[in-house]
């Protein structure tokens, strides 16, 4: 779905400001790559997954400036008249890689790299980080929540939590290439096709003479998606009670017996083990029972264990927020300019605190699988034209701590960045929420479960192919700092 507004002019000011300086020093037509990666886990977890492509899409398709932005532009006085009426018929004409999203993704791997003229390039900074890093946080933390249900479907209820309408809507969308089953916001649905769900509020219930009469008049209403919350009052002694005197007269003479109940407060365990023997002893085995109520995945991966009879969870502000962990913390950052011949020269970030070194030059990652297990068993950041043959024995080595080398045999490798724009135009078929959705489960099912851990999880290697770790040492030594 294309953007309704031009977000062209959402972006940091410094990048006009350096653009302009291009500009005017005749480096605008200087061919640049950036990478878009991150540095940590959000969580501590194993991984993330990489979400937002889509929106990056349009952005980039719809990439100009209007009339009242160049006029903007110029009460700033700071920009010059050429610069601004290069901006008049400004477009991207670059490439775009890009991992597909619900990709699994591991620190200090590009997730997507821009080549482009340098303004272009530079220009595109604040939407790409803000548009990947928001939904790669609310995917990451809504796979996790996921993964804790074991199976039992998640619903998304956090929009009436989340910053911002963006935040809602774009979260929604997230969760579901996540695993979530469904959404309560309904504008994820129509425009994304996230199932839109949901039950009724406590004011329901509040609304009518009594909790009977309101849950009579639901069923009636709504006799195919009858679920009942039942904590208004008193779960126990009114709530579910009530609830089965509901369905038993207004939904079995109709022949109905699918049902639910919601669980939004209380001891949920306890409150869902006797829930579940009231219902079954009402003859109603298949009513199931929803909970809510501040979840995230720790509360939930406990709920399982103690063997509280959930069938499914609406998980709210905990998810859309990722409250745990809210930034996702990627970056943007050069990795090569092109000289006037063409030749790719690598560059290099450096610093004090070694995890922000960045790794130079134009680059392609490998997935490493094992044929025997279907597993992944490391990432390999190699250069864009090197050739690795993975029919023969690969030794990786850790980039870090060189002295620790394993040697892979029976593999195949799969390029995780996919051409998306070539030329300025799209070369990419933009996959639909349930395709994406069915990818990222391959992709995650692929993973060890040591590497899905919640806690202390098994370290995925990510390494670098020998020439790319020779150009990084080279460019390191060149500029040693001490």
């Amino acid at each position: 779905m294309k953007a309704k507004t031009n977000l062209t002019m959402l972006c940091d000011y410094y990048e006009l400001t350096m653009a302009n300086g291009y500009f005017q020093t005749g480096l605008k037509d200087r061919i640049c790559y950036f990478d878009v990666f991150y540095r940590t886990v959000p969580d501590k977890g194993g991984f993330s997954l990489a979400a937002g492509l889509a929106q990056v899409v349009e952005y980039i398709q719809e990439l100009h400036f209007d009339e009242e932005d160049v006029a903007y532009l110029r009460s700033k006085g700071c920009f010059s008249e050429e610069f601004l009426a290069f901006l008049a018929d400004f477009r991207f004409t670059g490439d775009i890689w890009a991992m597909p999203e619900g990709t699994p993704v591991f620190p200090g791997e590009p997730l997507l790299t821009v080549r482009a003229p340098a303004i272009q390039a530079q220009f595109v900074e604040t939407f790409l980080l803000l548009t990947l890093n928001h939904q790669s946080l609310i995917a990451t933390k809504s796979n996790r929540i996921v993964r804790a249900a074991e199976g039992r479907p998640v619903a998304e209820f956090g929009s009436r939590r989340a910053q911002g309408s963006d935040g809602a809507l774009l979260g929604a969308r997230a969760s579901y290439i996540a695993g979530c089953s469904a959404t309560a916001c309904t504008m994820a649905d129509q425009r994304y096709g996230s199932p839109a769900t949901g039950t009724m509020a406590h004011s329901w219930v509040q609304m009518f003479p009594d909790e009977y009469t309101a849950f009579k008049t639901y069923c009636e209403l709504y006799p195919d998606n009858a679920t009942l919350l039942v904590d208004t009052y008193n779960v126990l002694k009114s709530g579910v009670p009530n609830a089965i005197r509901a369905f038993r007269e207004v939904l079995l003479p109709k022949g109905i017996t699918k049902c639910a109940i919601r669980l939004d407060s209380g001891d949920l365990t306890y409150l869902s083990q006797k829930a579940r023997q009231m219902l079954d002893e009402a003859g109603f085995p298949e009513c199931k029972i929803v909970a809510s109520n501040a979840l995230d995945e720790y509360i939930i991966r406990d709920l399982v264990r103690q063997g509280a009879r959930i069938d499914s969870f609406g998980v709210g502000e905990r998810l859309i927020t990722s409250r745990s962990e809210p930034v996702f913390g990627g970056v943007y950052k050069l990795a090569a300019i092109e000289d006037d011949q063409g030749n790719i020269i690598p560059k290099i970030k450096i610093s004090e605190n070694a995890a922000k070194i960045t790794t130079p030059h134009f680059k392609k990652v490998y997935r490493i699988f094992s044929k025997d297990t279907g597993k992944a068993e490391a990432d390999l950041i190699c250069l864009h034209d090197e050739k690795i043959d993975f029919t023969q024995p690969l030794e990786l080595f850790d980039p870090d701590a060189t002295w620790k080398r394993k040697v892979f045999t029976d593999i195949e490798a799969r390029e995780l960045l996919v051409p998306i724009f070539q030329g300025g135009q799209l070369v990419y078929q933009v996959p639909d929420l349930q395709a994406s959705r069915a990818y990222c489960q391959r992709q995650v099912d692929a993973l060890w479960d040591e590497v899905k851990r919640f806690e202390n999880p098994h370290n995925y290697y990510v390494d670098l192919s020998q020439k790319l770790w020779n150009i990084k040492r080279t460019l390191l030594n060149s500029h040693d700092m001490t």
